[in-house]
């Protein structure tokens, strides 16, 4: 079932258990206001019924025939009310008790006739008149009693019913409320989990079955958003292998060439000029011939080293010490280029998880490079610091030498890309880039041309890669 429908259905639910609760409570008034009508015309009654009993002795006292003729009066007006809101006593007492209290009028009435007519004032008759007048009073202050507990305890049960429906409302509406939300939050949970990962580079899918609902519909979306993304990224990735491809063959090609041309050119001239060269030149012309040999394996080796990189081998270490045994590697180039190192080393860095020898490795052709570009000297600055937030630690190696130029800073982690001219093979930064993606982090460069460059490798603690112990 869809939210949307959830929330119709959750609200038809409360309008109707309202409508019902209304409805009962209405039931209820009618009720109260029924007897308490009929209480009000009780109490006429009894007061009617009182004074016929007041009339009926002055009768027996004093011999006044006249008080005869009011209670007849009375009783006349008594039966004309009875018959006029005889539907509301009927509601409210019943049919049985108001055809008794009809009765109790009757017998009374007649006894009252009876005396009247034949003027009795004895004993007997007084007694049968009083018996039937006190009938008449109790019957109907008992009824009225009755009606009155009657409408308190519809008053009580009135108060019971919408308290307990109250309560019922409340904790449907509480309990259908938090039902929608956990379904939705928990859906959320894993929408939130899955965007995230993928933000990371990684496209799982939500395994469980979607609920039918709206929040279903948007998991189904976002597990067909991470299959297309992940089927793109390796349409990307296919295409960026291609192009690397493309720019290795074309750099291998350059690069072999030269040497190439090189010994076609030194065999040539030495086939020409052979015989007349003294024994020292065939020798220098051979050297010459190992020479470029040697710089074409060399070449080879190290391309072949770059692509099939050496195995991993991991394991705990301190950021800052792996800095510190890099920087004696390279002291000695460092005291001959006029360099100063300036360290700000953070304290309490989490370990890392690390090839220590590949990041050495990295730390190395970063610094050589940072050398190189500061041929005059200058200062190579060195700073370590920790991202809890991210749980990565930054490596920041900054120089103040020729920088790079704007136009480069897109290639410089290419393969056989370099601004070093004759100087360099273009595969050190590329090899660097690669180490570091191998070990889950990032690597970025910032520079300005005069002022100098900034390369900043991050890399996640061991606590991040979940390293127990860490």
């Amino acid at each position: 079932m869809k939210i949307e429908h959830k929330i119709y259905l959750s609200n038809s639910i409360h309008i109707l258990l309202i409508v019902l609760i209304g409805l009962v409570a209405l039931q209820n008034l009618n009720d109260i206001l029924t007897k308490f009508r009929f209480t009000v015309i009780a109490e006429g009654l009894n007061a009617t019924f009182l004074e016929m009993r007041l009339a009926e002795k002055n009768y027996f006292f004093y011999g006044d025939v006249e008080t005869f003729n009011n209670i007849q009066s009375r009783i006349d007006q008594t039966n004309a009310t009875l018959l006029e809101v005889r539907p509301d006593i009927i509601r409210a007492v019943g049919s049985a008790k108001f055809t008794k209290l009809q009765d109790y009028l009757h017998v009374y009435a007649q006894l009252i006739d009876s005396i009247r007519k034949e003027n009795h004032r004895d004993v007997a008759a007084q007694k049968k008149l009083r018996e039937a007048g006190q009938d008449l009073k109790t019957f109907s202050e008992d009824i009225t009693a009755l009606e009155i507990e009657s409408i308190g305890a519809l008053i009580v049960r009135s108060k019971n019913i919408l308290r307990v429906s109250f309560l019922a409302v409340v904790l449907f509406a509480f309990l259908f409320s938090n039902l929608i939300v956990r379904n939705i939050g928990k859906s959320l949970r894993k929408v939130i989990s899955l965007t995230r990962a993928i933000s990371r580079g990684n496209y799982p899918k939500i395994k469980e079955q979607p609920s039918h609902d709206e929040m279903g519909e948007v998991i189904n979306a976002i597990n067909a958003m991470a299959e297309g993304l992940h089927n793109r990224e390796k349409e990307i990735i296919q295409s960026k292998r291609l192009a690397s491809i493309g720019v290795l063959v074309a750099g291998v090609a350059h690069e072999l060439n030269n040497p190439l041309n090189n010994i076609s050119m030194i065999a040539q001239t030495y086939t020409e000029v052979y015989d007349g060269l003294s024994k020292e030149q065939r020798i220098d012309f051979m050297e010459q011939i190992d020479e470029e040999t040697e710089r074409l394996r060399l070449i080879i080796h190290n391309l072949l080293d770059y692509a099939k990189p050496k195995e991993q081998h991991l394991s705990r270490a301190d950021t800052n010490q792996v800095i510190k045994k890099t920087l004696s590697l390279v002291q000695n180039m460092l005291n001959i280029s006029n360099i100063k190192i300036t360290l700000a080393l953070a304290e309490d860095l989490p370990d890392i998880y690390i090839d220590e020898h590949q990041i050495q490795q990295v730390l190395v052709n970063m610094a050589t490079n940072a050398i190189q570009a500061m041929d005059q000297g200058g200062e190579l600055r060195i700073t370590t610091r920790y991202l809890p937030d991210d749980e990565k630690i930054e490596i920041e190696i900054g120089d103040n030498g020729k920088g790079i130029a704007p136009e480069f800073l897109d290639h410089i982690f290419d393969p056989f890309f370099t601004t070093k001219e004759e100087k360099g093979t273009g595969l050190g930064l590329w090899v660097s880039f690669g180490i570091i993606k191998n070990h889950q982090g990032n690597i970025r460069v910032t520079s300005q041309t005069g002022i100098g460059t900034t390369f900043t490798i991050s890399l996640p603690s061991c606590h991040k890669l979940g390293v127990a112990n860490c």
